[in-house]
């Protein structure tokens, strides 16, 4: 799993890691993402980072959170795009 490297890249324990790992794994399979869809598959594993830095320790919590986060940047993209001006 290539997102290994970026938990590796900050300071969590093994048993952290497997969490997150978990999580990632999770909302990548509920997204519909792969590991190429690279741009979208890191988003995940940034979220996942930012809230295990916030404390976030139970798998399913992060997995939540980083559903929800993920789904609520998703409308703000539908959103910002239904605002711009056609030419």
């Amino acid at each position: 799993m290539a997102v290994y490297r970026l938990f590796r890249s900050e300071a969590f324990e093994p048993e952290a890691i497997s969490i997150m790992s978990g999580a990632y794994a999770e909302v990548c399979r509920s997204l519909g993402l792969r590991e190429s869809d690279d741009f979208q598959a890191n988003a995940v594993a940034r979220k996942v980072i930012e809230f295990a830095q916030r404390g976030v320790r139970n798998r399913i919590d992060l997995r939540d959170r980083v559903l929800q986060a993920m789904e609520h940047a998703r409308a703000l993209e539908r959103d910002q795009g239904k605002a711009r001006p056609r030419r």
